[in-house]
């Protein structure tokens, strides 16, 4: 954590359980957490951990079968499905692991669409996604389509588009389980240094090594138990 800043996240005693043919599996068990303005963190751990299950309900796409959940000071299990779908348009930025980019859409109107539903002016968010674009060695692509790019580069759209709405948190899901090597290590590159010049908190789940490397932070979990929550050097 980065210590003297405010909290973005907090999870108390957070549990989450699903139901596989009549049998009651606990995805989270009793998850206490929380993440600070400017973490760089990186949850890890086993396939069936509860890694994706911590972002999905931090990110506010599912709810704890018990427990709370702050995001920004509200306790996100007490809202109306509206006011839930606000919290994720303002506060939370995501980065899928299929990228999740609308194929009908450049790139430039992709990074847009979320400033669009925020009710950003035209100039304005034209302005901030073109800048992004080139900030993230995009420039000359703004308006080619997904299927028109690489999977590295729709991947930087993909960040562009996340962090373009000024969100206080953003969620990588397995950010490089889709890139080559040298496009995964720049793409960490690529977003530690928007979390150390911007500031932008991210909290990633992955198996990959490459961003562990990257991470100041590193939370382990097993049979959806937090087993260790350690800094690192980075």
């Amino acid at each position: 954590m980065t210590p003297g800043a405010e909290a973005v996240v907090r999870l108390e005693q957070v549990t989450k359980v699903y139901r596989q043919d009549s049998v009651a599996v606990n995805a989270l068990d009793g998850v206490d957490l929380e993440f600070r303005k400017g973490d760089f963190a990186v949850l890890v751990g086993p396939s069936g951990s509860g890694k994706s299950t911590l972002l999905n309900l931090i990110g506010g796409l599912d709810t704890p079968t018990s427990g709370r959940i702050w995001v920004a000071g509200t306790e996100i299990g007490r809202l109306r499905k509206s006011q839930l779908s606000e919290v994720r348009l303002r506060k939370i930025g995501f980065v899928f692991q299929e990228f999740n980019l609308i194929p009908v859409l450049s790139a430039v109107e992709n990074v847009e669409f979320v400033m669009l539903l925020q009710g950003v002016p035209e100039a304005e968010r034209r302005a901030r996604a073109f800048a992004l674009l080139k900030e993230l060695g995009l420039e000359g692509l703004e308006h080619r389509r997904p299927n028109e790019l690489s999977g590295g580069q729709q991947q930087r759209v993909a960040v562009a588009r996340a962090i373009a709405a000024e969100p206080i948190i953003v969620l990588p899901d397995e950010p490089t389980a889709n890139l080559d090597s040298k496009a995964g290590g720049a793409l960490m590159d690529l977003m530690r240094r928007l979390n150390e010049d911007k500031g932008v908190t991210f909290v990633f789940s992955t198996h990959d090594p490459r961003v562990v490397e990257r991470a100041r932070r590193v939370i382990r979990l097993q049979d959806g138990r937090i087993v260790s929550d350690e800094p690192r050097s980075a």
